[in-house]
């Protein structure tokens, strides 16, 4: 679940026409160097990352392992690169899931199903012997790591240390084991792993603590993959998505069971001091942005598609409209101006905290007795 960056046509245009052209000019008046990449970056990421879907890297005779494959951004992968040609594992939590027995019916039977709870290292050690075996030497061209959650909403204070413990345990600790786990075999092929991480890694979205904290963690450590494995032609690529319907993000009593677990695990100190109101508008606000969010997964499964296929893939993928947008607005535009960006386009908060609320209203009352008393003393002297 993420920002929903969807602007009206004409707004869009409109700021990409500004914020452009005010870097060109600026480029065009120092006689920059960099100019030339720097456009074309500018151009991809602004236009949402575009970039055309090789052709000459084939999929056929190519095995791709991708992790949380139940439902969301994984299923969608795994039925896409299966009706491409590849060969692929897709792991699910349960394989009588709904997701899973759609895959089983829906897809070729290269497909292999194999039950997998990346935080488990048992589990991610059987689905290694269990790929092995059916690769032989053949060794493993993609590692697509999906599987992720975010499970808190709310101010950092007010989400509970199970919550970022829970983030980190799935978005960063259990991709790493995965990803340590299949590296020998990505090195034999001289694969590719793509992360499909979110721009909440990168940017300060309110009410996303837990959740931006993994993410970064993950944004980091794709980085620090890529350097090392260059050496072994193992390619490393990251997907930030845009706003989609994906996982519990749509289900509405998702949303209300977190809220009332909330309610009752605060300190009723803290839960004075913001407020239930507060805590209670935060909620609405993930429940309507989550039912704004897109429906159509394509943008990311044909992301994962190029980074798998492109003969030099690209470090970042932009996937959805908005994301490049926002990125060029975080690095161009001054921190305040970024954050006022980001505060208004996800969290349209209307409520201040409860205790502010209150010091705000002494403050006002004290301010008017003090009018009061000094036009009193003014009345006396007349």
């Amino acid at each position: 679940m993420m920002e929903d960056y969807t602007l009206p046509f004409w707004i869009y245009l409109l700021v990409v026409t500004v914020l452009v052209g005010g870097a060109l000019k600026k480029m065009l008046a120092s006689h920059l160097s960099a100019a030339p990449p720097l456009l074309a970056w500018l151009g991809a990421s602004v236009l949402g990352g575009w970039d055309p879907l090789p052709t000459d890297l084939p999929p056929h005779g190519k095995a791709v392992l991708i992790t949380g494959c139940d439902s969301g951004f994984g299923k969608a992968a795994a039925k896409r690169l299966d009706a491409l040609g590849f060969q692929v594992f897709a792991t699910v939590l349960d394989l009588s899931s709904p997701g899973a027995q759609e895959l089983q019916r829906s897809c070729s039977p290269r497909l292999t199903l194999l039950r997998v709870d990346i935080t488990q290292p048992p589990h991610i050690q059987q689905a290694l012997l269990d790929t092995k075996a059916k690769l032989g030497l053949q060794g493993l061209w993609g590692l697509v790591n999906n599987a992720g959650v975010c499970v808190n909403f709310g101010d950092a204070e007010l989400s509970l240390m199970s919550n970022f413990r829970g983030c980190m345990e799935v978005n960063f600790f259990g991709t790493l084991s995965v990803t340590k786990s299949f590296l020998p075999l990505l090195r034999l092929a001289k694969g590719r792993i793509v992360n499909i991480s979110s721009p909440a890694g990168d940017q300060p979205f309110p009410c996303l603590a837990a959740y931006g904290a993994s993410k970064a963690a993950l944004n980091l450590l794709s980085t620090t993959l890529r350097h090392e494995l260059q050496p072994w032609g193992v390619h490393v690529s990251t997907v930030l998505p845009s706003s989609f319907k994906t996982g519990q993000s749509s289900n509405s009593e998702y949303w209300e069971q977190q809220h009332q677990r909330l309610l009752q695990d605060l300190p009723p100190a803290l839960l004075e001091d913001y407020g239930e109101d507060y805590v209670t508008e935060t909620k609405d606000l993930f429940k309507s942005h989550a039912a704004q969010a897109n429906p159509d997964l394509s943008p990311v499964t044909d992301t994962i598609v190029r980074a798998l296929l492109a003969p030099q893939p690209r470090p970042r993928y932009f996937a959805g409209p908005g994301v490049g947008l926002m990125y060029f607005i975080s690095s161009y535009l001054p921190a305040s101006l970024s954050s006022r960006f980001l505060q208004k386009l996800f969290m349209k908060k209307t409520l201040v905290p409860l205790a502010l609320r209150k010091a705000s209203g002494i403050h006002l009352m004290i301010s008017n007795n003090n009018n009061n008393n000094e036009e009193e003393e003014e009345e006396k002297l007349k």
